[in-house]
Parts: structure tokens; C-alpha cells; sequence
């Protein structure tokens, strides 16, 4: 027979004779007035907090002003109101018959007491972890291993746990070390959580750090608490990491190869966190696409535009493309219009009147004053180019150039000012006419 199944036979032949000794223990007649005692509590516990729920519920509802984790308190303490009043009775029945008799006759309710109590303890003490499920498997595994070790059976099952296992070559795997593993594991990963959510809180609260450094140095500190807590793990429980260490290497290459552009984005995130080229609120062109950074994520940019559609831009498109960032350094932005007048217009009174135009828009910066110059002559109208700055890029720029435009059309009517434009004039002439005569001409509204 293999020697490990030999052993762990005789290890679970060793826990059952143990069990069936604490069984036929508790069938004793000094022993089985105490379960009876234990099962009284059990049902008054019951009915007291059936009784004593509806009113304590109420009681909390009517503390306003309470902080939330004070009420979140009294909650858990609704939840698990008859294993607290059961333990309480327990323990005060224990001390009164230890003043009274043996205590070797109170023995049995006072290790339910102490089940009770660690119970009660660990369901507290486990809410740290936010993580329903691994809150629920640590409280599982703790109220497991407390009452195996008040009963006094946690040496057999530990080596029952130990026996079962298999072999690969030297390396020995048992359920034991794999529940051990899992055990230190998910406490280290729940210690680092905690600390990460710490340090994060602390980062949000610095004034002299900007917003894409905290999100960077978070994402750095998870990520290396997160790494450090599952090695730690697999140190406690004695895993060789050294062939992990060359197969994670090997793991690394092959998606070098096969994730290039997943990791591109990811190292493109990294960078655009580091030069600051662009953060959440910043206004962008990047092709066709002209919107506010919506969020910076490890993949890609949400840029939102004004239109409502949210674009998902790889940030490798952002750190190799041409990116226009109209908000980079200030939210300043400067618009250029261009438009004619006739020549018989005065350009000092049409560069004064377009001035007035541009400056009436609410928009329009009144600290910037707009400048108005002479662009060049045309075949038929004077150009000029209007220049004028707004500060609120995100709120959209054609809708700006148009409200300017339509000033500078009320302004011109108002005032006399002709904008041109070219006019043909056409000729219909006769089958018989010899000379058709000279071509159709364009001229303009002015002349």
C-alpha cells in the first residue's frame, strides 16, 4: 500500500476514534443535563431577540445625527442578536454555578459560551474585509478552526489535512498547505486593500499633487502592495517561487508578442499620466473628433462631445498622433474669422464696427480685447481677419463663430456696410446674330 494513503487511513482512523470519544462523552448523565441547559438558552436566546429586534430596529432609526458606521454597528448587532444574548446567558449561568457546585458540572455550557463568544468575535472582527465573498469564506473558515479548537480536534484534523496530499517528483502538495496558502493569502490581499484605500484617501487629500499623479501613484501603490501581499502568501505556506519565477518570465514574453498593442495602450497610459499632456477636462481635436476628456483609463481616453458621443481613443493613438489640446496649459482659446466689405466702405469704420460686433457676444473675453487687420485686397471686397479669445473651449467653438458672425451681419446692416459678392450678368441673343457679343462678366455688388 502507498505510504501516504497508509497514513492518512490511520490519521482518519485517529480523528474518528476521537470524535466518537467526545460523542460518547456527551452522552454521560453529568454531561447531558448540560446540553439540555445549552438548548433552554438556545430557545430563550431566540425568543428574546424576536422579541427584542422589532424595538431595537426602531430605537436606531430614531437616532438622527448618528455617523453611519455607529448605526452600521448596531445593524450587525440586530443581525446577530441571539448568539450575543445566548453567550451572555451562558456565561452568567456558568458563573452562578461555579459559586454553587463543581465547576467540572458547568463545564460543557461554558465551551458553548466560548464557541459563542469567538463567533461573535470573529463575525466582527471579519467585516474589515469588504469583499462579500472573501468576507464570507474567512468568517466560515475561522468559526471552522475555533471550534475545532475548543472542542480539541484541531491536532487530528490538521494532520488528517496534512496526510491528504499529492506528490510531484519532491514536490509534496496537501490540503493542508493549500488551505493554509489560501488562509494567508486572502489576508494579505485584505491587508493590502485596506492599506491601498489608506494611502489613496491620503493622496485625494493633497493639495500639492495633480490629479494624474494621484491616480498614477494609486495604481502603482495597488499594484505593488497587490504583488507583494501573493508573494508573502506563497512564502508562509513554503512555495518555491523560483520555477514561478521562470515560467511567469516565460508567460511575459509570449503576451509581449501576442498583446503588443493591449500593452502599448497600457504603457501610452502610464506616459500620458507622467508628461501631463492631457488630464480629465482637457479640450481635444484629434482628427475629427473635438470634445472634453471625459476619464483616463489603462486602455484608452473618453473623450465626449458636444453632440453626446463618447469616444473610446487608444492611448497610443494620443501619445504617436498629432493631438490638439486647446486647454493644455491655460483655458484661453483664440478664434479667427475672416470676411469683405466693399471698397467704398471705410476699413477704419468697418475695423471699429467688427470690434464692437465681436465684443457685444457674451462669450467673447472683455479682458482680451478683439483686434480686427486688413487680410489683403480682393478682385472685389477688402479682406480682413478678426481675431478674439474665449475662455470655455468645452463649450463648443462653431456655436461661438456663429453668434459673432450674425453681430457682425446686425452690425454691417445697421450701419451701412455692404458685404459683396459676384454677380453675372447673362445675355440671350438670337440663332442669326453674327457677333455673339462678349462673354457673360461677373462683377461685383459695388461697382
Amino acid at each position: 500500500m502507498d505510504p501516504d494513503v497508509s497514513a492518512l487511513a490511520m490519521a482518519l482512523h485517529g480523528a474518528a476514534l476521537r470524535i466518537m470519544g467526545f460523542v460518547d462523552s456527551m452522552l454521560l448523565p453529568m454531561r447531558l443535563y448540560q446540553l439540555a441547559a445549552i438548548a433552554g438558552l438556545l430557545a430563550l436566546s431566540w425568543l428574546a431577540a424576536r422579541a427584542l429586534s422589532p424595538r431595537w430596529t426602531g430605537w436606531l432609526r430614531s437616532r438622527e445625527g448618528w455617523p453611519r458606521w455607529r448605526l452600521r454597528v448596531g445593524l450587525l448587532l440586530d443581525r446577530r442578536l441571539t448568539l450575543i444574548l445566548f453567550a451572555i446567558a451562558a456565561w452568567i449561568v456558568v458563573a452562578i454555578m461555579r459559586e454553587i457546585t463543581w465547576p467540572s458540572r458547568s463545564q460543557l455550557i461554558a465551551l458553548a459560551a466560548a464557541i459563542a463568544t469567538g463567533w461573535v468575535a470573529i463575525f466582527f472582527v471579519a467585516r474589515i474585509i469588504r469583499n462579500a465573498f472573501l468576507r464570507r469564506l474567512v468568517t466560515w473558515g475561522a468559526w471552522i478552526w475555533i471550534t475545532l479548537l475548543l472542542l480539541g480536534l484541531l491536532d487530528e484534523t490538521t494532520e488528517a489535512l496534512d496526510r491528504l496530499a499529492i506528490s510531484f517528483g519532491d514536490f509534496r502538495l496537501s490540503a493542508l498547505t493549500v488551505l493554509k496558502g489560501l488562509i494567508i493569502t486572502g489576508l494579505m490581499i485584505a491587508g493590502a486593500r485596506m492599506a491601498s484605500r489608506l494611502l489613496a484617501g491620503r493622496l485625494a487629500r493633497s493639495s500639492d499633487i495633480s490629479p494624474t499623479m494621484r491616480v498614477l501613484t494609486a495604481k502603482l501603490i495597488q499594484v505593488v502592495l497587490f504583488s507583494l501581499a501573493i508573494v508573502m502568501g506563497l512564502k508562509a505556506v513554503g512555495f518555491d517561487l523560483t520555477g514561478l519565477a521562470v515560467f511567469s518570465g516565460a508567460v511575459g514574453v509570449g503576451l509581449g508578442f501576442g498583446l503588443q498593442k493591449v500593452v502599448s495602450n497600457l504603457v501610452s497610459g502610464v506616459i500620458i499620466l507622467l508628461d501631463k499632456s492631457i488630464k480629465p477636462g482637457d479640450v481635444i481635436s484629434i482628427g475629427d473628433t473635438f470634445g472634453w476628456i471625459e476619464e483616463l483609463g489603462a486602455r484608452y481616453v473618453s473623450v465626449v462631445t458636444r453632440d453626446g458621443k463618447e469616444y473610446l481613443i487608444p492611448n497610443e493613438d494620443l501619445v504617436t498622433g498629432q493631438v490638439v489640446n486647446w486647454s493644455h496649459s491655460d483655458d484661453f482659446v483664440r478664434i479667427e474669422l475672416t470676411f469683405g466689405t466693399s471698397y467704398e466702405d471705410d476699413p477704419h469704420r468697418v475695423s471699429e464696427l467688427a470690434i464692437e460686433a465681436a465684443a457685444s457676444v457674451s462669450r467673447v473675453m472683455a479682458d482680451r480685447r478683439p483686434v480686427c487687420w486688413i487680410n489683403g485686397f480682393g478682385d472685389s471686397s477688402i479682406d480682413y481677419v478678426l481675431r478674439f479669445w474665449i475662455a470655455d473651449a468645452q463649450g463648443g467653438l462653431a456655436n461661438v463663430r456663429g453668434k459673432v458672425f450674425l453681430a457682425l451681419w446686425d452690425t454691417f446692416k445697421a450701419n451701412g456696410i455692404q458685404i459683396p459678392f459676384p454677380q453675372r450678368e447673362v445675355r440671350i441673343l438670337g440663332p442669326n446674330t453674327a457677333n455673339p457679343g462678349p462673354k457673360a462678366q461677373e462683377t461685383p455688388a459695388g461697382d
